[in-house]
């Protein structure tokens, strides 16, 4: 069992998984107990939950552990999807989202972490890297053309699962993204950095330490700054 009011969310600001999770959270309006937590330290507390010690994870109020962001993000919408991301979507359109975002987090999730850190994985170059990424950007193109977002004429969990990694890789070098031939992706993108929801998911919080007061999300009290921009 959790010692907090709330469920407790272990998450760490700029992790594209993380983002997924309190993206879903904040739209459903439930509010957690946030833990920010730095990588290079991680929280005994942490650890204890998920062996694998990897962000996002949460703890419900009656002890049950989820880590897996996707996971987080049903668990949410589940409960309350204000929005419709989830509850609202066909049996196909579910079968679309969820091989949307196996695609994502296995293939586009490879290419993308080489072509970020491609000094660390010197048997390709980056530029190879990246344009297996672009694969996934054209597959995406056609998506937002034929459908308004990926799988309806408004954003679905299929959107918010897999706008954070798309942000990430187009920061990897935005020079070159700004004037990519995907024009779809790009307005997409911004709608999504310009949004309220994603501002309201990135104020920056103190690591947390055991016997802190507890950070309340959305809108915790303990926000240092915002800054939802490139970090």
């Amino acid at each position: 069992m959790s010692d907090s009011f709330f469920p407790v969310l272990y998450s760490f600001r700029r992790c594209p998984y993380a983002m997924r999770a309190r993206l879903a959270i904040a739209s459903s309006a439930i509010r957690c107990e946030l833990r920010e937590v730095v990588l290079k330290d991680k929280p005994e507390a942490l650890i204890a939950l998920s062996p694998k010690a990897t962000v996002p994870v949460l703890q419900t109020i009656d002890g049950k552990v989820i880590d897996e962001s996707i996971d987080i993000a049903l668990w949410a919408l589940a409960q309350s999807d204000p929005k419709n991301w989830y509850q609202g979507l066909s049996n196909e359109q579910h079968q679309q989202m969820l091989a949307l975002i196996e695609q994502n987090d296995g293939e586009f999730k490879y290419f993308l972490d080489r072509y970020k850190y491609a000094d660390r994985y010197p048997d390709q170059s980056q530029d190879y890297y990246r344009q297996q990424g672009e694969k996934t950007l054209a597959q995406l193109e056609t998506l937002l053309d034929d459908n308004g977002s990926l799988i309806a004429e408004d954003w679905t969990l299929a959107d918010i699962a897999l706008l954070p990694f798309i942000r990430q890789f187009a920061f990897v070098d935005k020079g070159w993204f700004d004037q990519a031939p995907y024009p779809l992706v790009r307005d997409w993108l911004e709608d999504f950095l310009d949004s309220e929801l994603f501002k309201s998911i990135m104020p920056k919080y103190a690591q947390w330490q055991p016997g802190d007061e507890a950070v309340i999300f959305p809108q915790g009290q303990r926000a240092l700054a915002s800054d939802a921009g490139r970090s």
